[in-house]
């Protein structure tokens, strides 16, 4: 498989039939979408502008100005998108988009927000079951609880918004594509290329696999003196998170281009490949990231250990992206 393969993405279906103006349900999604923004914009423009509204005393925060700045700009541009989505995936223009230019920001926005999704009321579930009030938040000064609540919440509430508004989408612009079982796909849908790099990504989770199964046994190589010190619940929810998604990401795309087992839908082996990548690459090159920012504190700096499965992380979700894309291209040609 060439790398033009892997990259190409199918060109635009033609316009659904009905491509008049966005029903009231649609409506109601994409409110919700854009509503839900104004909270983490809001917040991320009065930092930028001097305010320290959310942050205690002696947060960490405090300590790098500019990197603050710089990084809640960029991270108001990021949250922005999911307005300029929401409208896109509810106007007839939208449908008009090439595939490639949609699906790369709603597969990053998928993967990034849907750990938040199932994460962060699983912590919240634990803090209430274990009365400890101080859990889904770090224990050292960094933001007062509130700020949390309502940046997360927005965040659930933008990828059910937005989820469902293109989970709609994609059923009226490519539901063809996804129709019927594994055993229906040609053998050509996903050719030896495609399924050697399914099978070379699953190798390469192995490794991110193993770090996060140690971590969570109670093993702490690799892990920096702070992240130690700080061993929480929250810590083993977000563990757990981290295998839970990386095994279903390898699993389903193995299922999608090995075409097995026959009976299993198409749309749902694609929807968790989807997601499950999105999650392993975009969080892993967000970790991976993280990683390269300096740090005046070297117990607080990730270790060479970590650095290596954020990145094997990030290359797993890539691969296995590539390999849904392939299979969806080659599945347009047949359709």
């Amino acid at each position: 498989m060439t790398e033009t393969e892997l990259l190409r993405s199918p060109a635009p279906s033609p316009a659904p039939r009905t491509e008049g103006r966005a029903g009231p349900a649609r409506r109601a999604l994409r409110l919700l979408a854009i509503l839900a923004c104004v909270p983490y914009i809001s917040i991320k423009i009065a930092w930028v502008a001097g305010s320290e509204i959310g942050i205690p005393a002696g947060s960490v925060l405090l300590e790098h100005r500019q990197l603050l700045i710089v990084g809640n700009s960029v991270s108001v541009v990021a949250d922005a998108l999911v307005v300029v989505l929401a409208l896109l995936l509810t106007q007839p223009w939208g449908r008009r988009v090439p595939a490639w230019l949609l699906a790369l920001p709603m597969w990053a926005a998928t993967g990034l927000l849907a750990p938040i999704m199932t994460g962060y009321p699983i912590q919240l579930a634990v803090a209430a079951l274990s009365g400890d009030e101080a859990a889904a938040a770090p224990s050292e000064p960094f933001l007062h609880s509130w700020v949390f609540a309502v940046v997360y919440g927005g965040f659930i509430l933008q990828g059910l918004s937005l989820g469902t508004l293109f989970a709609l989408y994609a059923r009226d612009r490519w539901g063809r594509l996804l129709r019927g079982r594994l055993g229906d796909l040609s053998a050509r849908t996903a050719g030896r290329g495609v399924r050697a790099t399914a099978l070379a990504a699953g190798a390469v989770a192995l490794v991110p696999l193993t770090v996060h199964t140690m971590w969570l046994s109670g093993g702490t190589e690799g892990l920096s003196p702070r992240q130690i010190a700080d061993r929480d619940a929250d810590f083993t929810v977000l563990e757990a998170q981290w295998i839970v998604f990386l095994v279903v990401a390898v699993t389903a795309t193995l299922l999608l281009v090995l075409r097995r087992p026959a009976a299993l839908k198409t749309r749902t082996v694609a929807a968790l490949a989807w997601t499950g990548s999105g999650m392993a690459g975009c969080w892993g090159a967000y970790m991976s990231l993280v990683a390269l920012m300096p740090d005046t504190d070297p117990a607080k700096r990730l270790t060479g250990l970590s650095q290596l499965t954020y990145a094997g992380e990030m290359i797993t979700g890539l691969l296995l992206a590539a390999c849904l894309a392939a299979v969806l291209r080659r599945r347009s040609t047949e359709a």
